[in-house]
């Protein structure tokens, strides 16, 4: 056996693939935390108070550009060691979306701060108690659209009205893949209730391989039907 097949056969082999996945989560991790701190530090010193719930959107703004960062380096990463590039993939993902995810990702945030302050005030404006339920699910399907419209605005370059109309059509088109974002959204919940923002962006780098795993389907479909991923 040559040389140069013994190092084709380990830079191929399942450890050497186990090997390049860890790196390239590492970086990804690193590179999410470097694009979104700014914003993060901030959240983490708010008061849980609903009167911050604008400051904490203001916030979470830099969020997005990231994950988006972070859902393009994994969607193409490489699983040969010896030819890897993730921080690469990610700045190239994050130069190419910022914009596209943003005109999502803000208008997100904007109407979850109004729906937060409105369930923060249900008892000041007298209305009744299943409001706050309508408005709850209303925050539910929200997060659920919003999951799939960055995932969208990551892989594949459309028109922001287009993204959304995709992302809303695939919450019912792919129902397995809406139920394990709802899961991941209660994971994200939790880990934030029980400790901190900060808890919940330092395995940033999981939430975004579970939600690219759960939109496999949603990104055939797209693929095939629409037009080819970038």
């Amino acid at each position: 056996m040559s040389d140069m097949t013994a190092g084709r056969r380990f830079t191929e082999g399942p450890l050497s693939r186990a090997a390049a996945l860890i790196y390239t989560l590492l970086i990804v991790e690193l590179l999410f935390l470097v694009t979104a701190v700014p914003g993060l530090v901030a959240l983490v010193l708010l008061e849980r108070d609903a009167g911050n719930l604008p400051l904490a959107a203001v916030c979470a703004l830099p969020v997005g550009p990231a994950l988006s960062a972070a859902l393009y380096a994994l969607h193409h990463r490489r699983l040969d060691l010896a030819d890897l590039s993730p921080a690469a993939a990610f700045w190239r993902g994050y130069r190419a979306n910022v914009r596209d995810v943003l005109m999502i990702w803000a208008p997100w945030l904007a109407g979850l701060t109004v729906v937060g302050i409105n369930l923060a005030n249900l008892s000041a404006a007298g209305v009744p108690g299943w409001w706050a339920g309508l408005l709850v699910a209303v925050a539910v399907v929200a997060l659920l659209w919003v999951a799939n419209a960055v995932v969208i605005a990551s892989l594949f370059r459309f028109r922001a009205v287009d993204v959304a109309r995709l992302a809303a059509y695939s919450l019912a088109r792919f129902p397995m893949a809406t139920l394990g974002n709802a899961c991941l959204v209660i994971v994200a919940g939790g880990v934030t209730l029980v400790a901190t923002e900060a808890a919940l962006a330092l395995v940033a780098f999981a939430f975004a391989a579970g939600l690219l795993r759960n939109s496999r389907p949603m990104i055939a479909e797209i693929k095939e039907r629409f037009v080819a991923p970038q």
